[in-house]
């Protein structure tokens, strides 16, 4: 009986870590399709999409620089103005020299 147990559990976790990729790439589907997402925009589209970020800041011109730099570098940058970083892993992830975010 506890080897049919054992049996049952080893089957539902490799059920679990199947359903995990099938999960990543769903989501990545639906990020392309919304334009966010890694490598969603061209360089040249980047003045634009920052624009946009950082429309509502106080500190608009660093605002613009660091998003551009993250922009070019990344290809990505999240919707709306505040926020929303883990849509671009790469832009959210880029940290300065002590450890805070580089993008905005």
């Amino acid at each position: 009986m506890a080897k049919y147990f054992a049996f049952l559990l080893l089957i539902l976790l490799a059920i679990t870590m199947l359903q995990i990729p099938v999960m990543a790439s769903q989501f990545e589907g639906q990020l392309s399709k919304s334009g966010y997402g890694p490598g969603s925009l061209k360089s040249f589209q980047c003045p634009s999409h920052c624009t946009r970020r950082c429309s509502r800041t106080q500190y608009h011109k660093p605002c613009m620089f660091f998003c551009q730099k993250c922009c070019k570098k990344c290809l990505c940058v999240p919707p709306g103005y505040y926020g929303n970083k883990a849509v671009c892993p790469c832009y959210n992830n880029w940290k300065t020299q002590q450890g805070g975010p580089k993008c905005p």
